[in-house]
């Protein structure tokens, strides 16, 4: 037999590339459900691998639940009972309803109160990884190192906008993702939402309207109510991100919109990503129509994809994008740093900068810099991903296994949490009631509307690493799903 030869991306190690090359085929249907993989022998020999890495391979597809091991007789190809869901249903695109604020900081803020005041002892409502899984000994190690090398850092006057070495590092690493900028380019903040916040005071007044995916995430609309400025919610795909042509509607339905807020990469919290050519009509169409274009782009390193997505800022001419991000998620989440491209608006955010929090602290901007300018930081996000990714395919098991039927599930392809879809008599927040009641927390979808559309839907966080304790947790909320579905909770 010929000698196959696949040279993995620098971005992954070769099992893991030899196992994408045999999911697709699984995919594909050229390996069935039902039929035999190669055996470890043959992987050897088609491959010119060693042992262990034929194992790893076999081994990862058997962990994210493509084979099965069958004693004596080799891996064969199983179908995922998560591929047996039907996936979250598309939104209608029609004119968006007209924008409004009723009172939703209010009730965001009471799910939020009981979910932190009840006794809770897995927690699945968020939207991070385990502490366990982001590198502690190594940030504390070069924390170390640079209070040594900078002995008057914690004492002498930060700098205004940002630390040119952690300015530096964010450039650098931008350019990865289509973006050109120079270090004074980019503005530090204390993470996205407040990237975000300060987007909307530079560009939007209060009574404005601003065009908001639906659902989006319920801390953006905190900071639009708080903001006295007025949401209108554009219909959002689970695959493909919010509808251009829905927006476009909006745009001529109301003629007033002065920005759009949008998470293009694993967005949050349905987990699209929108396809390039989307991204690129996107920028084209606001920028025609002079309405500023707020991108959130948190998400993206964590995506499945060998070569990093890019921003919609990447096809930005005009400086009309501006550009958010933050290392929490994929960093450090006890880090509340971030950063903003501010585009044409640059000057003004550096005075609401100034004005609303003053400059960030210097020692975690230098501690970062050199963090994510250097290769270990690559290694983690290698080993993040494959982890969340692993801990992803374990719980969409886990729900097509113990949820009822009706329920419905998009996997995404890459991120911290899944957007699920229960059956149509079952409203999410009797499920939180009932789930928090046994000590299991989820965010329900009301939290990411400020209409009462996604009530059927709750959003589930998959950072944990797999435990006993989270497997009862996912077969009790499949019980009390089945409850409710069972007694009508409608």
């Amino acid at each position: 037999m010929s000698v196959v030869e696949l040279t993995p991306p620098p971005a992954q190690p070769l099992y893991r590339t030899l196992a994408d090359h045999y999911l697709g085929a699984i995919r594909s249907g050229v390996l069935a459900p039902g039929e035999r993989m190669p055996s470890v022998r043959a992987l050897m020999r088609t491959h010119a691998v060693s042992l262990s890495t034929a194992l790893q391979v076999c081994r990862h597809l058997e962990a994210e639940g493509w084979l099965e091991a069958r004693e004596r007789s080799g891996y064969f190809v199983r179908q995922p009972r998560r591929a047996l869901l039907a996936p979250v249903k598309e939104p209608e695109v029609a004119t968006p309803d007209p924008a409004a604020y009723v009172g939703v900081h209010a009730r965001i803020s009471a799910i939020v109160a009981r979910g932190q005041q009840a006794n809770v002892h897995i927690d699945l409502s968020g939207a991070s990884g385990a502490a366990t899984l982001y590198p502690s000994a190594a940030l504390n190690r070069i924390a170390s190192q640079v209070l040594r090398q900078y002995p008057l850092l914690l004492t002498e006057a930060v700098k205004p906008n940002g630390h040119p070495e952690l300015q530096t590092a964010v450039v650098r690493r931008m350019l990865d993702i289509g973006i050109q900028l120079a270090p004074d380019d980019v503005v530090i903040t204390h993470g996205c939402i407040e990237a975000v916040n300060l987007a909307l005071r530079a560009v939007a007044q209060p009574g404005d309207t601003v065009a908001v995916e639906s659902p989006t995430y319920y801390g953006l609309l905190q900071v639009l109510e708080s903001l006295g400025m007025r949401a209108v919610e554009i219909p959002t795909s689970p695959r493909t991100g919010m509808s251009l042509e829905a927006l476009e509607m909006a745009v001529q339905a109301y003629g007033n919109i002065r920005a759009v807020v949008v998470v293009p990469n694993l967005q949050n919290p349905l987990g699209s990503i929108m396809p390039d050519t989307a991204k690129r009509r996107m920028a084209a169409f606001c920028e025609a129509h002079d309405i500023a274009l707020i991108e959130d782009d948190t998400y993206s390193p964590l995506a499945d994809s060998p070569t990093p997505l890019k921003a919609i800022k990447a096809w930005d001419r005009t400086g009309n994008v501006i550009y958010c991000a933050s290392l929490r998620k994929t960093f450090a989440p006890g880090l509340r740093l971030g950063w903003m491209a501010a585009g044409r608006w640059h000057e003004r955010v550096q005075m609401l900068k100034f004005a609303q929090s003053r400059p960030n602290d210097s020692w975690p901007q230098v501690l970062a810099g050199r963090f994510i300018a250097s290769g270990a930081y690559d290694r983690h996000l290698r080993t993040l991903r494959q982890t969340l990714r692993e801990q992803r395919e374990r719980m969409a098991e886990s729900i097509a296994a113990c949820f009822p039927a009706g329920t419905r599930l998009s996997v995404p392809s890459g991120g911290v949490a899944m957007w699920v879809e229960l059956p149509a008599n079952v409203s999410s927040m009797a499920l939180f009631d009932a789930a928090l009641a046994q000590g299991i927390r989820i965010a329900p979808g009301m939290m990411f509307s400020n209409l009462n559309r996604f009530d059927h839907y709750f959003r589930i966080c998959f950072g944990l690493p797999p435990s006993a304790d989270l497997e009862a947790a996912l077969a009790t909320l499949g019980r009390l799903t089945r409850q409710l579905s069972e007694s009508g909770s409608d």
